[in-house]
């Protein structure tokens, strides 16, 4: 007789401790947590973001073998040259188990490879259960969502505000009057902020076994790496970066959410939770995240209604509305190139070695901690990638690999949605397309860079001036139809024809010379 009747997989964004499956301890399951070289290269990661997710897992196996589950944890050694499902089978035969269970992946790829499993076992029942963690149940998804149709994330955000009563008043109506308060979030970080801005919560999680282990399998990598790595890795570090936001970092989060500066150690940072990877592998829930955050707005007088709304819209809203436009428009969603964007990704976003001082900033960043905050990715990288037209994959596999918190169902809604406008429209009303001036009005970059943000012409003009107009000029008869940009076709009406024409040459010298930038 085999000791074990069912083999649980938990993949590694899957470390959810409060599961349902933990809460009984039953010694004829074993839990299947794997290092697999599939994961490890389907794009080329991080080398942090390889690591925090092996070393979460890791100490993941080693807390359920601590709560006196049985774990069966394999490493890259043992799973070489093996897929998922070829690692899943090879346990279930070699324990003699005789059910398989699953949690729903919140990936496409990875419910491709579970439907094949299914239907290449006879041996064995295989039952999938939900994952427990969003907050909108997965089977409500086609109920608020609709394949290639816009859908307003601010109609969705209410519903779910609604939906769970969170910060609404007794009389249905939102806390503060106003459901949204983005206009009050808008503020550029001055000197004088500098100073105030607190040091992040870093953590120091040895990694040097893992790093070892990565070089020895010869998987690929992009970032910089250090023996020490300082993202959370454990449910504790994840309740400790939160309750961290909540007391230093909250009070002023709104109102510097989308600030870009370089003058600060702190830059990186700023006030900003960095709780995406904790979330994402599902090491701290949204429900508690958002109460914890709740909690500390009614109990301390220097968190304002702005603050937390804009933090709650993020987990509550957008979190959960990328993930239902994500499933509700698979797999069609991966094809989407609504403006034919077919040039090639620079070379210096894999280095940041450009002389475009918010691009190298925002790349260097992202190269050194795995991490940039989302108005760097979407306004710019992001809009730099829109404007210059790169392929929309080639953008899709750089984001996807190069941010530790990035999973394919958050990443690309994010990306070919939110940044690229690849999908026409189902996600954003109009192209997030921007000029140098917008990186000048929420950062200090242009002081310091080697081109001009007030020239639109000219060797040292802002490339993003002209390929901003470029951009609009060559995309006008889908765009000017459009109420919340379409007045802006009068500023370009109003330049005379020489003027045009020194605009888009420069515009044409910089995508020709774009390697150069």
């Amino acid at each position: 007789m085999s000791q074990y009747h069912t083999l649980r997989v938990i993949l590694g964004d899957q470390l959810n401790a409060a599961h349902s499956w933990f809460r009984e301890n039953d010694q004829g399951i074993l839990y299947l947590i794997a290092e697999l070289h599939p994961e490890a290269t389907y794009v080329k990661h991080h080398i942090q973001k390889l690591c925090a997710f092996f070393l979460a897992m890791e100490y993941f196996a080693n807390a359920l073998k601590s709560a006196n589950h049985q774990v069966c944890y394999l490493t890259l050694d043992e799973t070489k040259n093996q897929s998922l499902e070829t690692v899943i089978l090879t346990q279930a035969a070699k324990h003699k188990v005789t059910t398989i269970e699953l949690q729903r992946p919140d990936e496409y790829r990875v419910l491709q490879q579970y439907r094949s499993l299914e239907s290449n076992t006879t041996k064995h029942s295989v039952r999938v259960v939900d994952s427990e963690h969003f907050l909108l149940p997965f089977d409500d998804i086609s109920q608020n969502f609709k394949p290639q149709h816009s859908v307003r994330m601010e109609n969705f955000y209410r519903k779910m505000r609604q939906r769970f009563n969170i910060l609404m008043d007794d009389d249905g109506q939102p806390e503060g009057g106003q459901w949204n308060y983005d206009s009050a979030n808008r503020n550029k970080l001055k000197t004088k902020d500098l100073n105030a801005i607190p040091a992040p919560l870093c953590f120091q999680h040895d990694v040097r076994h893992l790093l070892e282990r990565i070089e020895r399998h010869d998987i690929a990598s992009i970032g910089r790496a250090e023996p020490d790595l300082l993202w959370p890795v454990t449910r504790q570090d994840g309740l400790n970066l939160l309750a961290y936001f909540c007391e230093h970092l909250l009070p002023n989060f709104g109102r510097f959410q989308d600030s870009m500066t370089s003058q600060t150690p702190h830059s990186w940072s700023l006030y900003h939770s960095r709780l995406s990877f904790a979330l994402n592998s599902k090491l701290i829930n949204p429900k508690h995240v958002i109460k914890s955050a709740i909690t500390a707005y009614h109990e301390n007088d220097d968190i304002d209604i702005a603050q937390i709304e804009g933090f709650v819209r993020q987990i509550l809203g957008w979190r959960e509305y990328v993930r239902g436009m994500y499933w509700i428009n698979m797999p069609d969603y991966k094809e989407q190139n609504a403006l034919q964007a077919e040039r090639d990704l620079p070379a210096f976003f894999w280095n940041g070695d450009t002389k475009m001082h918010c691009l190298s900033n925002a790349i260097g960043q992202s190269l050194d901690y795995a991490y940039a905050h989302h108005i760097q990715r979407l306004m710019v990288t992001g809009n730099f990638c829109l404007l210059t037209e790169i392929q929309p994959k080639q953008v899709d596999e750089w984001y996807l690999g190069i941010y530790i918190d990035a999973l394919e169902w958050v990443e690309l809604p994010n990306t070919r949605g939110m940044s690229q406008f690849a999908d026409g429209g189902w996600i954003a009303s109009k192209p997030y397309a921007a000029s140098g001036n917008y990186i000048h009005k929420m950062s200090d970059y242009c002081g310091s860079c080697h081109y001009k943000v007030k020239e639109k012409t000219g060797e040292q003009a802002c490339p993003l001036n002209s390929l901003y107009w470029h951009f609009m000029v060559k995309h006008r008869e889908r765009l000017a139809k459009n109420p919340r940009i379409g007045m802006i076709y009068g500023n370009w009406d109003k330049q005379n024809d020489s003027q045009k024409h020194a605009v888009l040459e420069r515009a044409q010298w910089c995508l020709d010379n774009i390697e150069t930038l």
